[in-house]
């Protein structure tokens, strides 16, 4: 695997064209196995990981956190810290909600201690915080750069409005620009991020990093009907895509996919990188067994025949 190396946005950051999320740590992936992956993930010439303070709150017994602890332990013995870029987000954390200035430093400390680091490379506001005034959120975070406790700031799930709004307070106050941005997109998820997502990411150069990028699976090419999902984990997360058009879009990556020998899930995130904007697909891997098919996607070159069948094949989704 080529060392190649993403800009992100405006800022120094350099990383690999495939993010590995951890969102799996501590939760699916115990801590022996997250250490698998993250080690395979690296020998893979991987340095970009993704993690949020609110994973795993939702597990019974979990309190948050979990995630970045996994990955903190990992750092300290692998002593790797230096090469890696570490993104984490703020605003969904059960003990701090929100994106008030005092939680955002309060949270942004938590973080770190669980880290075990004194700097993140990437900070994002996970979810817009409308109770909030935008105002206070983006000088705590430009705050938090300027103290040296944050290289860089994303933002995640705002809306084009809310992301242009953002940028407008920072310019007026000399505050630090976003360099990234983390939207829901996919193939059978593409309308909200083209219509009104792209629009702004290109004219404010922000690197684009979509979540979901298999959609729950679905475009590993695992549903090849609804009988497939029937009493799975995921059956509710992929219903909306188990129609004549999701399934024909199937086909269409099972084509690709051969004639390149590899696997689904390859084209899928491989189309991601061919659209514009986007620097990398984030994907989790709960085994490291699971990594191979991901990784081959940040060497796979499209053809632009690859991309146009790809690209008509999923206009049903681009409404």
């Amino acid at each position: 695997m080529t060392e190649n190396r993403i800009n992100v946005g405006r800022s120094d950051l350099k990383v690999f064209p495939l993010v590995l999320g951890g969102n799996t740590f501590g939760w699916t992936s115990d801590d022996k196995t997250s250490d698998a992956v993250l080690d395979k993930y690296v020998e893979a010439s991987g340095n970009f990981v993704d993690t949020a303070d609110v994973y795993s709150a939702w597990v019974p017994g979990h309190s948050g956190g979990e995630s970045e602890v996994v990955l903190g332990r990992w750092l300290a013995t692998r002593k790797n810290r230096s090469d890696m870029v570490i993104a984490t987000k703020v605003s969904q954390h059960p003990q701090y909600p929100g994106l008030s200035a005092k939680n955002i430093a309060a949270a942004a400390d938590e973080s770190l201690l669980r880290l075990g680091t004194d700097y993140i490379d990437l900070y994002y506001a996970h979810f817009d915080d409308e109770k909030t005034p935008l105002e206070e959120t983006v000088e705590a975070f430009d705050k938090l750069v300027k103290s040296g406790k944050v290289r860089a700031i994303g933002i995640s799930n705002y809306s084009a409005d809310r992301i242009e709004e953002w940028f407008r307070i920072a310019r007026e106050n000399g505050y630090t620009l976003p360099v990234a941005f983390e939207p829901q997109y996919n193939l059978v998820s593409r309308g909200n991020y083209e219509k009104t997502l792209a629009p702004v990411a290109k004219r404010e150069q922000l690197s684009v990093f979509p979540y979901f990028a298999l959609a729950s699976g679905f475009l590993t090419g695992k549903y090849r009907s609804a009988a497939d999902a029937e009493g799975k984990a995921r059956q509710g997360m992929v219903a909306d895509y188990l129609t004549p058009d999701g399934f024909a879009l199937i086909d269409v990556l099972d084509k690709v996919a051969k004639a390149h020998n590899v696997a689904i899930a390859t084209v899928s995130l491989a189309w991601l990188r061919h659209r514009p904007q986007v620097a990398a697909p984030i994907v989790s891997a709960r085994i490291p067994e699971q990594l191979p098919d991901l990784l081959a996607s940040s060497v796979l070159v499209l053809s632009d025949a690859d991309v146009e069948a790809l690209n008509k094949a999923s206009e049903p989704f681009a409404k």
